[in-house]
């Protein structure tokens, strides 16, 4: 599907900085919040060098999705790439797992926002809980149907404020790190527990954590100039996520130790501000508070900005209701999409768990990096933009760690998988008989 195709195109309002912004936005958040802590506990020290694979194999997906954005710039991401490249249930399955995946992880975001906003007032009541975090959804769910030019403000705003808090961390902890010799970094080793298999794991865990190049294509149609912009803004983003990933674990691990900072991850679901609170300096662990808030925000803004253009994508293919892909008349929103996406996180929300959200969310992350691949092998030799060998790393490398997620999760990936299949029959039969069936099945 081309862009003159569609009725109705969204402006062209993203420049390359601003898209990079986004995809910072959206892989800045519980990855160095929170399952930085967990791996460590997998693989001690040795998480450091698994953020700089992790980080490569991550590069090589995203400029993937890169290459793919660019030859076909509209909105929906590699749901789009999928249906031109591959086939249109291969499309349907990778769109429908990065809905499922993605809303959960917003709805984990808006539960976090609100548990650290609650600990920043001193309010330990978990009644108050899920209504602040649906009064964030609904928050976020209005700015982002403001438009582009007010969603850009608010992401460049709560991004800036993250960076600056994790910049505060890593400066003050190598400083400290330093001066003791790094011997907390040195002493935490390996893990009596591990195995070459828990290097993969970790990997695999933070895999997810550098899953933004996707959102950054997600609104592919949005960015102007995108031959040139999307590869910058992708290359950006991945540049300084590796940089404040491996700075913030050298500084955490050199300050606590990796099984001290393993621990607080799984008592409290806050390691940045355990690390922050242990420099002694007053107000240092509420410096890491307002940036753990700020991302959280970051994480649910760009996934109603990504998921609902999915779901404009998917209204377009008749692979959802077609009022979904109704834009506003300025043609800056599709405020359905927009509606539809808000709901389902607030629902969501009532039901969000963090362990399960994380495991499925890297599922779906490496499910998505594999079917990415096999869509960027397609391209010709005109339309590459970078070596083929990249490409097979990126499918190998998905595969084998798509076997190291937990098997509980890769059942309920699964099922989730069927349902959607026997949405896209039940729709497009309905689509059928209203003689709604798109042109192109």
């Amino acid at each position: 599907m081309s862009d003159e195709d569609h009725p109705k195109q969204l402006k062209r309002e993203l420049d390359w900085f601003n898209a990079a912004v986004m995809g910072l936005a959206s892989v800045i958040g519980a990855g160095i919040f929170v399952s930085l802590g967990i791996a460590s506990g997998i693989s001690g020290s040795f998480v450091i060098s698994a953020l700089v694979v992790t980080g490569l194999l991550a590069a090589c997906n995203s400029l993937n999705l890169a290459q793919l954005a660019v030859n076909h710039p509209v909105s929906g991401g590699i749901y789009e790439y999928t249906y031109k490249y591959l086939n249109p249930w291969m499309g349907f399955i990778v769109g429908w797992i990065y809905l499922l995946s993605k809303t959960a992880v917003a709805a984990t975001a808006a539960l976090g926002f609100s548990g650290y906003l609650l600990n920043a007032l001193g309010i330990n009541e978990t009644n108050f809980l899920i209504p602040v975090a649906e009064v964030a959804v609904v928050i976020i769910t209005l700015i982002v149907l403001s438009g582009m030019k007010v969603s850009k403000v608010s992401t460049l705003l709560v991004v800036f404020l993250t960076i600056l808090s994790l910049l505060f961390l890593i400066v003050v902890g190598l400083f400290i790190s330093i001066s003791h010799g790094f011997d907390k970094l040195i002493s935490s080793g390996i893990p009596t527990s591990y195995s070459n298999i828990s290097f993969f794991q970790s990997v695999a865990l933070m895999f997810v954590s550098y899953n933004g190049a996707a959102r950054i294509t997600m609104v592919g149609e949005e960015i102007v100039d995108p031959r040139q912009s999307i590869p910058k803004a992708v290359g950006l983003t991945i540049g300084v996520t590796m940089l404040l990933y491996v700075g913030v674990a050298i500084a955490s691990i050199g300050t606590i130790g990796a099984k001290a900072f393993a621990d607080v991850t799984l008592e409290q679901a806050a390691p940045l501000q355990a690390v922050a609170n242990s420099f002694g300096i007053p107000g240092a662990g509420n410096i890491l508070t307002i940036g753990a808030i700020t991302s959280m925000l970051s994480i649910l803004l760009t996934t109603i900005l990504g998921v609902s253009r999915l779901l404009l994508a998917m209204g377009r293919r008749g692979d959802m209701p077609s009022f979904l892909s109704t834009l506003n008349q300025s043609g800056t929103t599709p405020y359905w999409a927009v509606l539809s996406v808000g709901m389902i996180i607030t629902l969501l929300v009532l039901i969000g768990n963090v362990k399960t959200t994380w495991s499925l969310g890297t599922f779906g992350a490496l499910s998505r990096s594999t079917i990415a691949s096999l869509a960027a092998l397609q391209l010709a030799d005109e339309e590459r933009l970078y070596p083929k060998w990249m490409t097979w790393l990126s499918f190998l490398s998905s595969v084998l760690l798509i076997f190291c997620v937990e098997w509980q999760y890769w059942l309920t990936g699964i099922g989730l998988i069927a349902v959607g299949l026997i949405w896209r029959l039940t729709i497009h039969q309905i689509n059928s008989k209203v003689n709604l069936e798109p042109s192109n099945q």
